[in-house]
């Protein structure tokens, strides 16, 4: 089957189309629906009415942007009329809710004049807190977009202009950079005077290229002054028309540092790229093809050639959906009148900062593990990086307030955090944390330091404040990876194979003389990372330590167990993994250590979990799992269950809900605890849910993350004498920065 029988297949599969509506509040009782409709719905109707501004506090509209398009130049197809357009505006509703959580209605408007489109769009300003217009064909959409822009009070941004220029100058200002040229100075061709060329070239403007410095053809040849006496240049032209000498794309390129193609495919060839100046750049971006192969144009000389096209399978795609989706969440949550032009330069700026810095496993993975690190071949971040978000909004959402566009003022810092909320309830609990181990950072040891992995994740600890790392491993072999990474810091190391550490191996023989462990033997052991790490923390050299990124977990944890042990008041230690729902969080344990369990380890590994939740600010509501409910079978098994349940409820220091044992459902399900189990000491379903056995602790988890999609934090290791936490192989970096944090707030509870 073809790509046009695949797309065809999934738009039409039940229900057709892409987007539907869903409530955001509950309806499922009759009290329900009197508050969303009649009579309940009078109050807020009321409230507009007295307040206009309330609109945004009592409806969707602070969080509803309209994809407005008549379908008269739709990419790729030119002017199908707007209900052939329907399809394309769907798809923006889709990456708009996908990537920045906005919610969006397309409408397709039979118009073909401005005069209406601007009328019909400004009619419908009540009802969006943004316009974003799409596929209006030059030069009606400048018209349409300006006269729209002095006539509302929302933002409106026509993307097909804005979008390209954005996205392009955020790349342009990294290839300068990479290239060593000065902004002010480099000379810009344009091939193409559409409305994004136009757009482009005076968002490069405003990014500091000069005016003088800007030359634009079209498929008459450069726009000179002799043209627009001529009469062959129309008013949006004319901005960029030069006193220069009549040409072709050719003698435009000639000298120049910069080609921004916004034309057609295949009109530019080696030779034209040939006679630009030194190390020049090249945005190719006509599509599907672009003005000169990717590769052609790399190969057309032998000093670098900076390339960036508008497709998915070469480097540095100009994608519009790395803007519009942030600026709109930026702007619409600081209830900006406009999109300004300070508000287009941040984006762009943040665009290209973040391209600078380290990328996150999960989006090299996306791409097929490509290389993505900054240089020629990665100036722009990639449009699954989920980070693009936290960096292009707050920026955007700043320079409304600094610009005097936002009517709405807050805290930076925690509008990130609300950011984040909206990717998923893990983020939100992480950033709980987060926030508590930058408050007070600690010494972490990393084992395995030599990893990649651990390299980045290191990086990252000091970059955001969080821990101080001690990376363990071969130091000459550390400096250079972080070199070849682009990581220029400066991190604790310790070196097992050069340095002197007799303290850790008498410490280490003291601990184990009595446990089949020789002098000589200690001397080996101590060269074990996870061995060194391990008695470091033991001995106050450090608070903190992660392993387990390059062994099997079994094998990870016996040095920490041997030498760390666990804590005064505990006798078994337990893996516990927290699971992040939309609306919901659970911990789960044991999932990691205690292959079988008595009524002593379910009680102990209870009182762990509950605790490490109260440290993410969870109250803990505790449930012992099994396949019995509170009695039904009575055996040695359940027994074990109810007994640890029963400790634990007589027991006047805990200060948390808890009861078993029970089935899974009844644990998570409101209505069989109210209704069956009215007697339950939980009045509220359980977030920390006590598995019987490693077996079902193990495949729950698991269970619930793939089917439930679920988000998995952990494991974290609970019942330690000092923060210890093992790693899974193949965790990514954010889940080493995840369980450092953690054990940084650990650590602080220690103290």
């Amino acid at each position: 089957m073809g790509l046009d029988e695949d797309a065809l297949e999934y738009h039409r599969a039940d229900p057709p189309g892409k987007i539907e509506i869903s409530t955001t509040k509950s309806t499922s009782t009759q009290r329900d629906l009197s508050l969303a409709y009649s009579p309940g719905v009078a109050a807020p109707c009321r409230a507009i009415h007295d307040n206009p501004e309330q609109a945004y506090t009592y409806t969707a509209k602070g969080n509803l942007v309209g994809v407005v398009s008549n379908g008269s130049a739709v990419l790729g197809l030119g002017d199908i009329g707007p209900e052939a357009s329907k399809p394309v505006m769907e798809g923006k509703g889709v990456l708009f809710k996908r990537f920045a959580d906005i919610d969006v209605f397309d409408i397709e408007l039979d118009h073909d004049d401005p005069e209406s489109m601007v009328q019909s769009i400004a009619a419908m300003e009540p009802t969006f807190g943004g316009i974003n217009l799409e596929d209006i064909k030059a030069p009606e959409c400048f018209e349409i977009e300006q006269r729209l822009r002095d006539k509302l009070s929302i933002p409106i941004f026509h993307d097909d202009q804005h979008g390209t220029a954005i996205i392009s100058g955020a790349a342009l200002l990294n290839a300068i950079e990479i290239a060593k040229k000065d902004i002010e100075d480099v000379e810009v061709v344009f091939s193409g005077a559409g409305a994004s060329a136009i757009a482009s070239a005076r968002f490069y403007v405003s990014l500091g290229v000069d005016p003088e410095n800007i030359v634009m053809c079209d498929s008459g040849g450069i726009i000179t002054e002799r043209r627009v006496e001529a009469g062959e240049i129309n008013e949006f032209k004319q901005e960029f028309a030069r006193d220069i000498p009549d040409g072709d794309l050719a003698d435009a390129m000639d000298g120049t540092d910069v080609f921004v193609g916004l034309s057609i495919g295949g009109i530019v060839d080696q030779e034209m790229v040939r006679s630009m100046d030194d190390n020049p750049i090249v945005f190719a971006m006509a599509n599907p093809d672009p003005e000169i192969d990717y590769h052609e144009a790399k190969e057309a000389r032998d000093d670098t050639v900076i390339v960036a096209t508008g497709r998915s399978d070469y480097p540095n795609q100009v994608n519009n959906v790395l803007g519009f989706p942030f600026i709109f969440r930026g702007a619409l949550d600081a209830r900006a009148t406009e999109i300004n032009e300070e508000m287009k330069v941040a984006a762009a700026e943040a665009l290209a900062k973040l391209a600078r810095e380290d990328v996150p496993d999960a989006v090299v993975k996306a791409y097929d593990d490509q290389p993505l690190q900054f240089g020629p071949e990665y100036i722009i971040p990639k449009p699954l990086d989920q980070r693009v978000l936290f960096e292009v909004a707050p920026a955007v959402a700043e320079a409304a307030i600094e610009s005097g566009a936002a009517r709405q003022e807050f805290n930076l810092s925690e509008y990130v955090e609300r950011l984040e909320a909206r990717l998923g309830k893990s983020r939100e609990m992480m950033r709980v944390v987060l926030n508590k181990a930058k408050s007070d950072p600690k010494r972490v040891v990393l084992g395995a330091g030599e990893d990649e992995k651990m390299i980045r994740a290191a990086y990252q600890l000091v970059d955001q404040g969080i821990a101080e790392p001690v990376l363990i491993g071969d130091e000459e072999t550390i400096q250079e990876r972080s070199r070849r990474l682009g990581l220029y810091f400066d991190p604790e190391i310790v070196d097992p194979e050069a340095n002197d550490y007799d303290k850790y191996v008498d410490r280490l023989y003291e601990l184990r003389k009595r446990k089949g462990v020789t002098r000589r033997e200690a001397e080996e052991l101590i060269t074990d990372g996870n061995y060194l790490g391990s008695v470091m923390v033991e001995m106050g050299d450090a608070d903190a330590m992660l392993t387990g990124l390059m062994h099997h977990y079994p094998s990870a944890l016996r040095p920490p167990l041997q030498v760390v042990g666990t804590a005064d008041d505990a006798e078994y230690a337990a893996g516990v993994y927290m699971l992040t729902f939309k609306n919901r969080v659970i911990f789960c344990a044991d999932a990691t250590v205690n292959q079988l369990t008595d009524e002593d380890i379910l009680e102990e590994v209870t009182r762990h979990t509950a605790d490490l939740a109260q440290r993410f600010n969870v109250e803990p509501r505790a449930a012992l799992l099994s396949y019995s409910n509170f009695g039904s079978v009575d055996n040695k098994h359940t027994a074990q269950a109810r007994t640890a349940a029963q400790r634990l409820q007589n027991d006047d220091s805990v200060d948390f809900p808890v009861d078993g044992e029970m089935q899974a459902d009844t644990a998570l399900v409101e209505d069989i605890l109210s209704d069956t189990y009215d007697f339950a000491e939980l009045d509220e379903p359980a977030n920390v849910l006590i598995f019987p056995d490693l077996d079902a602790g193990n495949i729950g988890y698991k269970l619930l993350q793939r089917l439930g999609g679920a988000e998995a934090i952990g494991p974290m290791l609970v019942g330690m004498d000092k923060p210890v936490h093992v790693l899974q192989r193949g965790d990514e970096v954010k889940d080493i920065v995840n369980l450092a944090s953690v054990a940084v707030v650990d650590a602080q509870e220690e103290d």
